[in-house]
């Protein structure tokens, strides 16, 4: 089970708080507190996994409550932290992100908000303790990155898409006519390129297997390659 130590001034919303984690799979409350200083007795305590703190409370602000549990004189405090508050002046915010706060919830939220940010902690929680040599993918998963971007599979240099589309109509129309496999010259002339042109994209098309080749052998000389389609007609 999670252990999770409640602050908030408002004895109503500790206890509603302290309600949503008893009813989250996993979590049990651990205490409650109502100040600054209760937070931080209820921290070297109870030992709690997590604290679920406010920012607004009456003896010093949420943020330097935070800051005293990741450096305090008598040393760091293992114990997360997320924010559940409702400042939303942006400097807060970057206070709790500095502070190494797990998440940070707005005031007022639905409670299916607060079970939903529950479980992403638990889930992390699952994935570092499941790490032993971790790569890079998964300190990406554990800290929620998204993965990068792979490299666009374009076209090879010197062919553009735009002439593609053009010669890959070619074949296409040829399949539906019934016409067969194209010569590099028939296909060029139908499209309106030259023979080398249409050639190198008839050529990649092969390659990619987005083309067909047959062989067309005449009396002398090297054979003929012809195109199709995949699936049309030789």
């Amino acid at each position: 089970m999670i252990s999770v130590l409640v602050v908030d001034d408002d004895f109503m919303v500790a206890r509603l708080h302290a309600k949503v984690v008893e009813r989250t799979s996993g979590f049990t409350t651990a205490g409650i507190a109502h100040t600054g200083r209760e937070a931080l007795d209820g921290v070297r305590r109870l030992r709690p996994d997590l604290v679920l703190l406010d920012i607004y409370l009456p003896d010093m602000s949420g943020l330097d409550v935070l800051r005293e549990i990741r450096a305090g004189e008598d040393g760091p405090l293992d114990a997360d932290v997320l924010v559940i508050t409702a400042a939303r002046e942006m400097e807060t915010v970057r206070g709790a992100l500095r502070g190494g706060a797990v998440h940070y919830v707005v005031k007022p939220f639905d409670v299916p908000v607060l079970q939903e940010r529950l479980r992403d902690y638990a889930r992390r929680r699952r994935d570092l303790a499941a790490l032993a040599a971790p790569r890079q993918d998964d300190v990406d998963r554990v800290f929620g990155a998204a993965p990068p971007p792979r490299p666009a599979r374009g076209l090879p240099k010197g062919l553009s898409e735009e002439t593609a589309e053009l010669v890959r109509g070619v074949l296409a129309a040829a399949a539906e006519a019934g016409d067969g496999a194209l010569s590099a010259s028939v296909c060029a002339e139908r499209a309106g390129l030259s023979r080398v042109t249409a050639r190198r994209y008839l050529e990649y098309f092969a390659a990619r297997g987005q083309a067909e080749v047959s062989l067309r052998y005449g009396g002398t000389g090297r054979p003929e390659r012809r195109f199709r389609a995949p699936g049309a007609r030789p």
